[in-house]
């Protein structure tokens, strides 16, 4: 087992949910992200999810958009967010995922990718645009490096899909919200309870929930559906209001902290 499953299994015995924020790496440089990876874990954070900036985005909504189109300037790429995530791995053992675009993992080479990223300290990766059909190749370099391929199911994927998706994905099942891309909401989708339900029917792995999810509240009716919370668009726009870094965290760790207390809430 991986970082990501020991993390499931422990939160199971300790009977609690994954908070998993979701930033940008390199927005708006890599020392502000090694900086914010830590200040998330001390602010509650269970997991990480580092996004790779590319220039296509076709998951993403503005302002992961823009937060990706910020670190592009930065001449940001997947090689050197590896060298960030050792360099984080030098101070943390908290699980980090990457979710990046074919194109990248496709230019560096599958294999070559796989073994670097493990090497790096990276536990997983999300590939949107990677379909299952299409997923064989890269599955089998993730799994020989120990590296967990994590895989995502919408509202409209019928329960014999996303039982499919489920038997593939490994350390978890990323449900996404909304049907279309990420971005702040003001309310949860009244559908999702009946979805989550039908997810729960296909698969015992664990569920975390992501696009969308932007508050508290939004946390505490999701929460005892699910076993982790994907948090991205609310926090990459709340830290990126402050150009004082000090000033970022501070507000960063106060809504993080509002987040992790309405996780508890939920499981309670």
């Amino acid at each position: 087992m991986n970082r990501i499953d020991l993390l499931f299994k422990r939160l199971k015995r300790e009977r609690e949910k994954a908070l998993v924020p979701f930033i940008t790496a390199g927005d708006p440089d890599l020392a502000a992200t090694r900086d914010l990876v830590l200040a998330l874990e001390e602010s509650g954070a269970h997991m990480i999810e580092l996004g790779v900036p590319f220039s296509d985005p076709i998951a993403d909504g503005p302002v992961i958009q823009a937060s990706s189109l910020r670190a592009l300037r930065q001449g940001i790429d997947l090689k050197k967010i590896l060298v960030l995530v050792h360099e984080v791995r030098q101070k943390t053992d908290i699980p980090l995922v990457l979710m990046t675009y074919f194109n990248p993992v496709y230019r560096l080479g599958l294999e070559r990718l796989a073994r670097q990223a493990s090497m790096a300290g990276v536990d997983g990766f999300v590939i949107p645009d990677l379909p299952l059909e299409e997923a064989a190749e890269w599955r089998a370099s993730a799994r020989a490096n120990n590296l967990g391929t994590i895989f995502l199911v919408a509202p409209n994927t019928s329960s014999s899909r996303a039982k499919c998706i489920a038997e593939k994905t490994s350390s978890f099942l990323y449900a996404v919200s909304v049907t279309g891309v990420t971005g702040k909401r003001q309310e949860i989708p009244k559908e999702l309870t009946d979805y989550l339900k039908m997810l729960r029917g296909v698969t015992d792995k664990p569920l975390v929930v992501g696009f969308g999810i932007s508050s508290p509240s939004h946390v505490r009716k999701i929460g005892p559906l699910c076993d982790g919370v994907i948090v991205g668009s609310a926090l990459i726009d709340l830290v990126s209001r402050y150009r004082d870094r000090k000033d970022a965290h501070t507000h960063m760790k106060s809504f993080m902290s509002s987040l992790s207390k309405a996780l508890i809430e939920s499981s309670s």
